[in-house]
């Protein structure tokens, strides 16, 4: 009986792990997708989606915290083993945007279902991380901000929602997009732009 358990759970965690991915890929392709859509790209009945998520809302949230894992893995490799503090900020802001570009149309979905409030708030040890950082650059001098360490780095997130909405909204070329957040987030910091661009060359290559 335990093993029949075992391959029923086994074959629901597959199911639900497909119905994300497929969720993923269609609300990229159609932020409108509805739950039929999902279910029949899937290709599974509109009741085995209803039994994983019980609304659009649940499955957008769900998706939401899987990008948000994404998000602080990413920020910490990006930062790993760098001891150039503007070079760690840089290196985080594109390890970042590589996961964020795939995920940016959630952050417009999620404004009208989690809300931006909801995202925040998963972000924040991402944010605690980052705050980290800052401070020590700014009691080294490496950057140079009237904020203090924990509102530049919520100024630096915001920044980054904004660099995505940018591309959504056709303003910004995504293939640039995450080298020019990484110029832009340093400089916020008070590093000089020309010193920042050559920072983000250097990481990009």
């Amino acid at each position: 009986m335990a093993a029949m358990t075992t391959g029923h759970s086994t074959r629901a965690d597959a199911n639900r792990r497909r119905i994300l991915d497929v969720a993923l890929a269609e609300l990229l392709r159609d932020p409108d997708a509805s739950m039929d859509q999902i279910a029949r790209a899937a290709g599974v009945v509109r009741r085995t989606v209803y039994g994983h998520f019980p609304s659009r809302e649940a499955l957008i949230s769900t998706l939401v915290d899987g990008a948000v894992e994404a998000v602080a893995a990413a920020d910490a490799a990006g930062r790993e083993g760098i001891d150039d503090l503007a070079q760690a900020v840089a290196g985080s802001v594109l390890a970042v945007w590589k996961v964020a570009d795939r995920y940016r149309i959630l952050v417009a979905l999620a404004q009208r279902s989690v809300t931006m409030e909801g995202i925040i708030e998963r972000l924040a040890p991402v944010r605690e991380a980052s705050t980290e950082l800052l401070q020590r650059g700014l009691d080294e001098g490496v950057f140079v901000s009237p904020l203090p360490a924990p509102a530049l780095a919520y100024v630096h997130e915001q920044m980054m929602f904004a660099v995505m909405e940018a591309v959504n909204h056709g303003l910004l070329d995504a293939e640039e997009a995450g080298r020019s957040a990484a110029v832009t987030v340093l400089t916020a910091a008070g590093v000089p732009a020309s010193l920042a661009t050559a920072l983000v060359a250097k990481l990009s290559d």
